[in-house]
């Protein structure tokens, strides 16, 4: 047990450094946006940092293919180590580029590059980091420890945020602005290098391990030929995917620009009420993974999708409006208990529903293609709409694709009893 604990957190630690990495390129866009484009007033800015955001989530599907096939093939743990790789390589790479005004062009297209090696990583980090963990946690528990998945992933943001609070009390503005948002950067390339020494020590899953462990047949299908023959787990994944997305970018990543662009709020009050409410988001989610555990995974998603389908149009409504930190705060707060339902068991129920041979790339490339049509492209929709005069339409977009996912979550199976998972677990101990 305790080998298996162990062996989760060091997965679990790599799975924040790769989130940090990945969120400190939006936490601090605000910052670093002038430097890489021309000048030109902050949405216009804002709007081109966010292209290239939404370029580095294309890349995601990609990485969600390739490293779904590696992990399914060479292992859990060696999949986990590559893309911590590429995402060390990401970081340093925006923390070396020189500005605009020193290489023209280029800078915009290093940033591009960078945010391509990043999106490959995280791409084929999600599919395998959530195969992992759900393969190696019990049955009894599989809600639980697989939320840690997403305790990291929000850990990774709180990291992000709270570096950025630090350098705005230790630098002014203009430093901050001219030079201080390198260090986010470089902090997460030495962190990956941690990371990557920690998932040395992890140990493989005992799922992978019973698949090498079978004789192979004669005339083995590809793993993407198999993967089709499974178009009900497959459309399952984007159909729960969909809202689940828009929903967390909009209120985790978006959200701070939101505050700072209409509503009127200073940064720091903008990072101080986000850092907040995703520090209650990420105690949140072992909560409603156990809960999954007791009542189902089919009960808390529906939690998930009434609420995000009835409370985004009133919540984002009263965001937009120039109040108090305390209120912002509380609102924000509601949205993130709503969104738990989603982010706390969406990796262990995708998990649950494919075998081991195909089981990360089930996860991973349906799961990347959503995230890149509807979360990548959630903050420049809604940058896009202001800028046209027209914000309160992406208020409705995200309510629309809510509502989508609701619809198959009211359709879909319990994945606590049909897991595949526990199957396997059940007909390898009886032979």
């Amino acid at each position: 047990m305790s080998s298996r604990i162990r062996s989760i957190f060091s997965g679990s630690v790599g799975n924040l450094v790769e989130w940090y990495d990945w969120y400190v390129y939006s936490a601090f866009a605000l910052y670093f946006a002038p430097a890489f484009f021309p000048k030109g007033d902050l949405t216009a800015q804002l709007l081109n940092s966010a292209a290239i955001f939404a370029v580095g989530f294309l890349m995601r599907p990609l990485g969600g293919w390739l490293m779904g096939i590696y992990a399914d093939r060479a292992g859990r743990k060696a999949a986990l180590l590559a893309s911590v790789l590429l995402m060390c390589g990401g970081s340093l790479l925006i923390a070396l580029t020189p500005p605009y005004s020193k290489i023209g062009v280029a800078a915009p297209a290093l940033l591009v590059l960078a945010r391509l090696l990043q999106g490959l990583s995280v791409g084929g980090e999600y599919g395998t980091s959530a195969t992992y963990l759900s393969e190696m946690a019990d049955a009894r528990n599989r809600g639980f420890f697989s939320s840690f998945q997403y305790v990291t992933l929000i850990a990774g943001q709180l990291l992000a945020l709270l570096v950025q609070l630090g350098l705005q009390q230790a630098l002014t503005p203009a430093e901050l602005a001219e030079w201080g948002w390198r260090i986010p950067f470089a902090i997460g390339a030495l962190a990956a290098l941690v990371a990557l020494y920690l998932r040395r020590t992890m140990e493989e899953t005992d799922a992978f391990n019973r698949q090498e462990a079978t004789p192979p047949s004669a005339e083995k299908p590809s793993q993407l030929r198999i993967l089709l023959q499974h178009p009900r787990e497959v459309l399952t994944v984007v159909g729960l995917t969909m809202g689940g997305t828009v929903v967390f970018y909009t209120f985790t990543t978006y959200v701070q620009k939101f505050l700072v662009n209409t509503a009127g709020f200073s940064k720091d009050q903008a990072t101080l009420v986000s850092f907040g409410a995703l520090g209650v988001a990420m105690l949140l989610q072992p909560l409603m993974g156990a809960l999954s555990d007791r009542i189902g995974r089919r009960p808390v998603l529906l939690f998930f999708g009434v609420g995000a389908t009835l409370a985004t149009v009133p919540l984002l409504t009263a965001l937009a409006q120039p109040g108090s930190v305390g209120a912002a705060f509380g609102y924000l707060l509601l949205a993130m208990l709503i969104m738990s339902g989603y982010t706390s068991i969406n990796a262990v129920v995708k998990a649950e529903l494919f075998p081991t041979e195909i089981r990360a790339l089930g996860v991973g490339l349906p799961y990347a293609l959503t995230v890149a049509i509807f979360g990548g492209t959630a903050e420049y929709l809604a940058l896009l709409a202001k800028n046209k005069g027209v914000e309160h339409w992406f208020y409705w977009y995200v309510t629309a694709c809510a509502a989508a996912s609701l619809l198959v979550y009211w359709r879909m199976a319990d994945t606590r009893t049909t897991s595949r998972i526990s199957q396997e677990e059940a007909h390898a101990a009886t032979e």
